[in-house]
């Protein structure tokens, strides 16, 4: 053979920063697939120990989840195939079960994508950081060699039903049995929700709750015919909003395709932002914490979320932690603090309770357990979380990042403001009038502007001046 037949394997297309994302046939296959699975038990050193294995709804889920199971097993793991699951039900099973595990998905990205989630025994997340740069080359090396190699005593692999379970546990930390009737629409995108929404919200696998679930595209299919499975778009929000006004009902939820996200529309048919969302249940947790003992309970919030957030946090007696954005920061910072709680801009929304790890339908739990307790309408309810105008995040195409934050810098240099370097660049008036953040994508040509002011005519003042200097 000569050298130019030979196939190596290079996976750095598909190895990101915290899960493995690619292409289906292209850069995520079988042959892949399970040599990532054997990789896996032996970094992590599992042989003789249980992984879980599960996946979505797309199509290569199930062959994939077969052939991770396959290299676990050759490397001598215990694989148990969780079938059909939501991200935030591999973490659930990850702590109740204490053991390691992964799940085929790839969350809002469109169908000829799929993806590895993977988590250590307890839920912890694997990173770049922690294993998974590791992961990767050892399965490069298998692939490379064109074999991997067989354990002493193979794995057995069995089959098991987390979903009961993962409901049971979730209802145990949100009681809505004493809810005033709700009328719920749940948008699920053809993705996850529409199999642990009935389990959670509805009476499919436990008793009913005082909710009328009015569903939205819950067929189980990874083309995701109706719209795609991301409602950080406002356009696939559009159906949601419209029902929620057709049916008269009290509130939307929106999930994205593997389900740990979770957006919100009021009565109205309005979004109610996820920094919303964020003190909301901030102010649920803080005050369980208080009744258990805990004097000060802990609060994180990514630096992108409203500052109402930690003035809220504050005057309800918690200590509000900003960080920077992005699940593997906000779960270390979770742990290290021992915080209660932690919410970010895009509608990840983490539990101490749930192993630190992020879960859209126990968010969502706790928005309606706050709107069921009292009388108000969602509306209503959620413009006490929501003082400040926010821009919302807009992108700006631009090759020399750097220079046009730059730009910005000297612009505002004779302004009264303090400059700080978290992530990107964060401008905040001295007086608390106003702030912005600039931040560079790191995968994509685009510039990221949030903006957030205390009335619209400021935020837009603001906003408008940031981007023509970006753009210039």
């Amino acid at each position: 053979m000569t050298s130019e037949q030979i196939k190596t394997f290079d996976l750095s297309d598909s190895f990101k920063a915290y899960d493995v994302r690619g292409i289906v046939g292209k850069s995520i296959t079988a042959e892949i697939v399970e040599a990532v699975g054997a990789a896996f038990v032996d970094t992590l050193d599992l042989a003789g120990e249980t992984v879980l294995v599960g996946g979505d709804m797309r199509p290569s889920s199930p062959e994939f989840s077969k052939a991770f199971a396959n290299g676990a097993a050759a490397r001598g793991a215990n694989v148990q195939l969780l079938d059909l699951i939501s991200t935030d039900e591999l973490y659930y099973a990850c702590g109740a079960l204490n053991a390691a595990g992964a799940t085929f998905t790839a969350s809002h990205n469109p169908a000829k994508y799929n993806g590895i989630k993977m988590a250590k025994a307890g839920a912890q997340p694997i990173s770049s950081e922690s294993g998974l740069k590791e992961i990767q080359a050892l399965a490069e090396t298998y692939l490379n060699q064109g074999s991997i190699p067989e354990a002493a005593i193979r794995g057995n692999i069995s089959v098991r039903d987390v979903l009961k379970d993962y409901a049971e546990y979730l209802r145990k930390l949100v009681d809505l049995s004493g809810s005033r009737p709700l009328k719920v629409v749940v948008d699920a995108g053809n993705g996850m929700a529409g199999l642990t929404t009935p389990a959670v919200l509805g009476d499919t696998l436990l008793s009913k709750l005082p909710l009328e679930i009015i569903p939205l595209y819950f067929e189980l299919d990874g083309s995701f015919p109706n719209h795609p499975a991301n409602p950080l778009e406002p356009e696939n929000l559009r159906d949601l909003q419209a029902a929620v006004v057709q049916h008269g009902a009290d509130i939307g939820l929106a999930f994205d395709g593997d389900a740990d996200r979770c957006f919100v529309i009021d009565e109205k048919g309005e979004t109610v932002s996820p920094s919303a969302i964020t003190g909301m249940v901030a102010r649920r947790e803080i005050a369980r914490a208080q009744a258990m003992g805990e004097e000060q309970p802990v609060i994180i919030h990514n630096l992108l979320t409203s500052r109402a957030v930690p003035e809220l946090v504050i005057q309800d007696g918690g200590r509000p932690v900003r960080t920077r954005v992005g699940h593997s920061f906000i779960k270390a910072v979770m742990a290290e603090e021992g915080a209660v709680f932690g919410g970010e801009h895009s509608a990840h929304f983490y539990f101490r309770d749930f192993w630190n790890a992020d879960t859209g339908m126990l968010a969502a739990m706790h928005v309606l357990a706050a709107l069921g307790e009292q009388d108000q309408p969602l509306s209503e309810l959620g413009r006490q979380y929501e003082p400040y105008v926010s821009s919302g995040e807009i992108n700006s195409e631009i090759e020399d990042k750097a220079a046009a934050v730059e730009r910005v810098r000297e612009n505002f240099a004779n302004e009264d403001i303090e400059i700080d370097h978290m992530d990107g660049s964060t401008f905040t008036a001295r007086d608390g009038s106003w702030w912005f953040n600039l931040r560079p994508s790191n995968t994509e040509p685009f510039l990221r502007l949030n903006a957030e002011a205390q009335d619209e005519g400021t935020m837009a003042r603001i906003r408008d001046r940031v981007l023509a200097i970006v753009r210039a």
